[in-house]
């Protein structure tokens, strides 16, 4: 089978950047941000993110490109066929996460044909919360958009690493942060809009708590996709292993300037109007349709918002399916378009008992979790960080120096080598065990 690559480094750096901008970047660092005291928090997420995080996420990248290969396949050749299990477990994590975001997906989906007929322009903040658990908890709706989701998702992937990938997130990534530029400068028109930015930016670090840094230490390391061996797939791709310290930095700049963007994005329009950002997630979908209706111009600006909120998920969703993708290609033999036809099929048929838990099926449980609730948990508590963990320990301590990049000078390949053995295993350890508490 011919190796696939990306047409240019540029490529690559928007592809990997799009695999870690989701929909948490858009609701999750706002709202985590305000209930950390806001800008002493921003200042250490930054921090973990160009240190761990660029670290970790060159980790995974160099396994895929030094060894041409899948997760699971560079697991077994670089570090021995008994730690392919390794590479399984990201590959699960992805598989049981495109479960569950897909879902989540379709919901951006359904609120921005919403929000296009003009049906989230009436009621106030508590009328579009019932709209909100109406619209989840209803047994067809949901299930539609989650199915369209995951086929437009099929659409950009089938089409190969840069007809399909390459090219879709080459203008998705310009479109988002064009979309989320638009709704900055709105909300930075508004009437006390400052006071968001200052509480955004300005760091008080007698608001920032011991949870607050572990709380930005998760943060970093999960808005990078780091976890599922999604860089490993992506590296794969990769012509050589040159540069990868500078395409990490790239990737990590661009995912923390879209979480960047979205704090200046949601912080003003919420001071502005009075509410509460520390309002959770359900910030996104019930109370940001309340104050557009305030807003000039308020319908465009839902639709706006939504369909950024599509492609940021878009963007995720892509970056899992070619990770799965590859794995069937390359050690099962299965064609690519075959591949994203059966692998669909089985989100579509997984995702439909995860919709379904948010309203029939809410009340079957399992450890006191609903399906959507337990998948989320298993991947961000424990799969994710235990493969972090795994994977910097044997970068680290069994492949070593011949790991790192030759073309890094002493000082940094000594750092880097460091962080792998020591720093990375015992931050990503904490995480792991503050998920098991």
């Amino acid at each position: 089978m011919k190796q696939s690559q990306w047409s240019s480094r540029l490529g690559y750096i928007l592809a990997a950047a799009g695999s870690a901008v989701g929909l948490g970047a858009i609701w999750k660092f706002p709202y985590v941000t305000a209930a950390n005291g806001g800008g002493a928090f921003l200042l250490v997420f930054l921090l973990f993110s160009f240190t761990l995080g660029v670290a970790v996420l060159m980790g995974e990248t160099l396994i895929g490109s030094l060894s041409r290969r899948g997760v699971v396949g560079a697991f077994g050749e670089l570090m021995g066929k008994r730690w392919r299990w390794v590479g399984a477990m990201g590959l699960l994590s992805s598989l049981l996460i495109f479960s569950f975001y897909s879902v989540v997906g379709g919901w951006t989906l359904g609120y921005t044909g919403m929000a296009l007929a003009g049906s989230l322009q009436h009621g106030d903040g508590a009328a579009l919360t019932a709209r909100f658990n109406d619209y989840v908890g209803d047994p067809f709706w949901p299930v539609l958009t989650h199915l369209l989701f995951a086929g437009i998702t099929w659409w950009f992937v089938q089409g190969g690493v840069q007809r399909g990938v390459e090219r879709t997130l080459r203008w998705m990534m310009p479109a988002l942060l064009v979309m989320m530029l638009l709704l900055v400068a709105t909300g930075l028109s508004m009437p006390g809009a400052m006071a968001g930015v200052r509480q955004f930016l300005l760091p008080d670090f007698s608001q920032l708590s011991g949870q607050g840094v572990l709380d930005a230490l998760g943060l970093a390391f999960f808005s990078l996709s780091i976890g599922l061996g999604v860089h490993t797939t992506y590296g794969a791709y990769l012509p050589n292993s040159d540069g990868v310290l500078r395409s990490g930095v790239w990737v990590v700049t661009l995912a923390s300037l879209i979480s960047v963007l979205a704090g200046l994005m949601i912080f003003p329009v919420l001071a502005s109007t009075g509410i509460d950002p520390t309002a959770g997630p359900g910030l996104t979908f019930m109370t940001m349709p309340a104050v557009f209706n305030h807003l000039p111009f308020g319908q465009v600006l839902a639709v706006v918002f939504f369909l950024l909120l599509l492609v940021a998920a878009l963007s995720s969703s892509i970056s899992m399916l070619e990770h799965l993708v590859r794995f069937t290609t390359e050690e099962w033999g299965w064609s690519r378009r075959g591949a994203c036809r059966v692998l669909t099929l089985l989100i579509m048929a997984s995702g439909i008992p995860v919709s379904l838990s948010f309203g029939p099926w809410a009340e079957y449980t399992l450890f006191g979790k609903t399906i959507f609730d337990l998948l989320d948990y298993l991947t961000s508590n424990l799969m994710m960080p235990l493969f972090g963990l795994v994977l910097t320990l044997l970068l680290g301590w069994r492949l070593g120096k011949s790991m790192v990049p030759a073309d890094l000078s002493p000082a940094l390949r000594m750092a880097l080598l460091w962080c792998w053995r020591l720093v990375a295993p015992l931050l990503i350890g904490g995480i792991l065990v503050r998920g098991l508490l």
